[in-house]
């Protein structure tokens, strides 16, 4: 609901405070400060006032194109279903921006429960993602979300995964057999990224670095299309060198 400012009271500052808190964590995405005055009644000169306080304080913050979302300190006085909520929007807002740089579909994964699991995906109508053809709880042999995942757990960690899910082969290139994934696995620098190169998909690449936050097994990922595999590389680097503000949303 709209009000009527009176900047000469104190109390009517902290109402105005609250509504803007308030309609900035309506969108998810980011608001701007025009459809926030009009949400909230503010003149222009007197919500850009409170704007500034309000970040300057932590409770919102200003991405790169000019909109307004939730700032960590509100994040941390929020509990519950809201703070889980609020903490989605903001980590899918950090993937969108992430796609973005990249100019390709960004996937967030863990290792939850003994699987694979994309929490989530920011993809696009240029940047769409790759087809699920195979779940991927049962293709991490496969996949480079998978491997980075695997390539995170130990030996036998590894073997109880692929006990439970037979390493199929979805392409020509699939490695199938577990020696050669396992001393490939091994092989593997944490600092460099684990590619795809067409062995779980035709038509589509990827790669993967891994989130190291805990003991938690994480990894950020991407897909091309095929015609552009030349970018794929630069693409990971550009993935891994960004994957701070993923690991912050995270651990907030």
């Amino acid at each position: 609901m709209a009000l009527k400012p009176e900047p000469t009271a104190p109390f009517h500052s902290v109402q105005y405070a609250l509504r803007v808190l308030e309609s900035v964590s309506e969108h998810g995405d980011g608001v701007t400060d025009t459809q926030l005055s009009r949400e909230t009644g503010l003149p222009a000169g007197h919500l850009a006032s409170l704007l500034l306080t309000l970040r300057r304080e932590g409770y919102v913050e200003q991405v790169s194109d000019g909109a307004y979302v939730i700032g960590a300190s509100l994040l941390l006085l929020g509990s519950g279903a809201v703070r889980r909520r609020v903490l989605e929007d903001r980590l899918q807002l950090t993937l969108s921006e992430l796609r973005d740089s990249v100019g390709a579909a960004v996937y967030l994964s863990q290792y939850v429960d003994g699987e694979v699991s994309v929490t989530q995906v920011a993809d696009g109508p240029l940047t769409p993602a790759v087809n699920e053809w195979v779940d991927f709880r049962s293709s991490a042999h496969a996949s480079a979300v998978g491997k980075c995942l695997l390539a995170q757990l130990d030996h036998d960690g590894r073997r109880d995964h692929i006990s439970r899910h037979r390493t199929a082969r979805l392409t020509s290139r699939t490695i199938t057999d577990e020696k050669i994934l396992f001393s490939q696995l091994d092989a593997q620098s944490p600092t460099v990224p684990v590619l795809d190169l067409q062995e779980y998909a035709v038509g589509t690449v990827c790669a993967a670095v891994p989130l190291t936050a805990g003991s938690a097994a994480g990894c950020l990922a991407l897909s091309l299309p095929i015609e552009e595999a030349h970018r794929l590389r630069s693409a990971a680097e550009t993935l891994s060198r960004r994957a701070a503000p993923v690991l912050l949303s995270l651990a907030l």
